[in-house]
């Protein structure tokens, strides 16, 4: 059989996930969980919190990240929004990315500077396991032929890499730096783990669904529909994604646990649900106008809209300049951080293309290096922002990636998306009903004849038409600042604060019990340069306690 599940270690028997402590944490206040009928079309969502541009308690924070450029991207408009807010920020994320980090604070308008912390792990290769293995379901190939053990080791450095980003000092300034909160895109893993060792708040933000819903399936799950309910299938795709995931890495995630955090293994029934278990916040960035909220997911979820950074200063290089005035506007194809196996055999396809409907055509050359002929009608363009380009194109052509298809569309531009893996699909196919592109073409079987087709189809007035209204929906949103509202408003502020200075968060306790004292570190300094308190009789300020060894079991 050439598809097999990767052979795991049974996690021994230990606290349920359940017993993590922060169940409370998260269930406060949050009312009703109850899901609406099935039948009910969700209302139109829009952000349930009070805008606070200023919070009252300045945080350090670590947004940790898994994925391609385009996965990092967003988490630079908000980590931007946070800074804006008062809030120490770093970006821990695979080194490669260290420049176009840093590189935000050119253009950031708040007194603080985005820190970067590398991680370890290479999304190149993530990506081109992706592309060639796009299921969960590793090929028994890419085990004999140690693929699946390097993308092991390559997690094992990444665990190591995202605890070290909670408690170590910047790498550039050397100042102290230990996390009072998480915030995480699902595929990070360390997240919620780093969050319990440490005793404080995680949030989750993603832009594909994570969460069981009967609306649709798991992007990941690549599902093929059968007489079964449809909507309970969806449900259980994510479940069933969950528990593959932990049994292709759960093993190495408890060995992690032990040995560099001091915590229990996560039992095997419990390690693929611990998200949901606990009610971890989530929000999600993508318009609501083009994903509703679905009504069977909690109030610990939300939708944002899409995270748009501000566009910094670009200046094109003469000769696309040239190429844009030369003729009416181009259309883009690009596939980002896409690495292409058969490059000709593409670039065939595509030129082919172009040449049959008559468009005039702007290629990125991205990771894969997409490159041919040149000619009046095409121009290669390297590294170049979207934002800006986006805006002198008739349509767009892409991978499907969600930033890059959020740009498109914000600009009410048609959409092609020819999907790779992940939740490129699920975009392709969220387009496709709103009427703003084609059905997507999945990348093994796209032909010219296909190309062709979709590039008629987003010219069509139809399609321009449709791409114009989601844009002039996408234009009133704003999703930043509606995940920084969600991200606080779901923060215990009364536990995280110092209480001799509300605006202080607490970092060390003094007493026990409900006759604890919990107290920022100026006050305890103060407290015993004084003689009011003894250091040694001073402990951590731990939010979320976490169950004493073998509790739960």
């Amino acid at each position: 059989m050439e598809d097999e599940n990767i052979d795991t270690k049974k996690a021994s028997r230990a606290s349920k996930a359940e017993a993590f402590g922060v169940e409370d944490l998260y269930l406060e206040d949050q009312g009703s969980s109850s899901a609406q009928p099935e039948d009910q079309t969700p209302p139109e969502y829009t952000p349930r919190y009070t805008p606070q541009r200023q919070w009252p308690m300045p945080l350090n924070i670590v947004i940790q990240v898994v994925g391609s450029r385009g996965d990092v991207q967003p988490f630079l408009a908000l980590a931007a929004a946070l800074q804006k807010a008062g809030h120490r920020v770093r970006i821990a994320t695979h080194p490669q990315f260290s420049s176009f980090v840093l590189d935000s604070n050119k253009s950031s308008t708040s007194g603080n500077k985005l820190e970067f912390f590398p991680v370890g792990g290479d999304p190149a290769d993530l990506m081109a396991y992706m592309v060639e293995s796009p299921s969960l379901i590793p090929k028994m190939s890419q085990i004999r032929a140690g693929i699946i053990q390097r993308k092991r080791d390559m997690y094992v450095e990444m665990l190591d890499g995202f605890w070290r980003s909670c408690v170590r000092p910047d790498p550039a300034s050397n100042v102290p730096f230990v996390a009072d909160a998480i915030i995480a895109n699902p595929p990070s893993f360390a997240h919620v783990h780093c969050a319990q060792a440490l005793g404080i708040p995680v949030h989750l933000m993603f832009t594909m669904p994570w969460s069981s819903t009967k609306a649709f399936p798991h992007p990941l799950a690549n599902i093929k529909f059968s007489k079964e309910d449809k909507k309970s299938t969806n449900h259980a795709s994510y479940a069933a994604v969950e528990f593959l995931t932990w049994q292709g890495l759960g093993d190495l995630v408890n060995a992690w646990r032990v040995e560099s955090l001091g915590l229990e293994p996560v039992p095997s029934t419990e390690g693929h649900r611990i998200l949901e278990s606990l009610q971890v916040p989530f929000t999600y960035c993508w318009s609501p106008s083009l994903v509703p909220k679905p009504s069977d997911w909690g109030p610990h979820i939300d939708i944002s809209g899409f995270f748009f950074r501000d566009p910094a200063p670009y200046t094109p290089a003469p000769d696309l300049k040239a190429f844009l005035r030369a003729g009416p506007p181009p259309i883009y194809i690009g596939f980002g951080s896409i690495v292409v196996g058969g490059i000709e055999g593409l670039m065939t396809m595509v030129l082919s293309a172009i040449k049959a409907t008559g468009v005039r055509a702007i290629i990125s050359r991205g990771w894969s290096n997409l490159t041919g002929e040149e000619s009046q009608n095409v121009f290669y363009v390297g590294d170049c922002p979207h934002e800006w380009l986006f805006q002198q194109v008739a349509a767009v052509i892409h991978h499907g990636g969600a930033g890059t298809t959020a740009c498109g569309l914000r600009y009410g531009k048609p959409t092609t998306i020819v999907p790779f893996f992940g939740d490129q699909p699920f975009w392709g196919a969220v387009v496709a009903e709103a009427g703003a592109g084609p059905d997507p073409i999945p990348y093994r079987s796209l032909t010219s004849q296909k190309l062709i087709h979709a590039i008629q189809f987003c010219l069509s007035p139809e399609a321009v038409m449709a791409a114009r209204k989601l844009a002039d929906s996408m234009q009133r949103e704003n999703g930043v600042q509606a995940a920084v509202d969600a991200f606080h408003a779901n923060l215990p502020k009364d536990k995280m604060a110092c209480d001799f200075f509300s605006d202080q968060p607490a970092s060390l306790a003094y007493g026990r019990g409900k006759k604890q004292v919990k107290m920022c570190k100026p006050v305890a300094s103060i407290l015993v340069k004084n003689g009011k308190v003894e250091r040694k009789q001073l402990k951590s300020w731990v939010l979320i306690q976490r169950p004493a060894a073998g509790h739960g079991c």
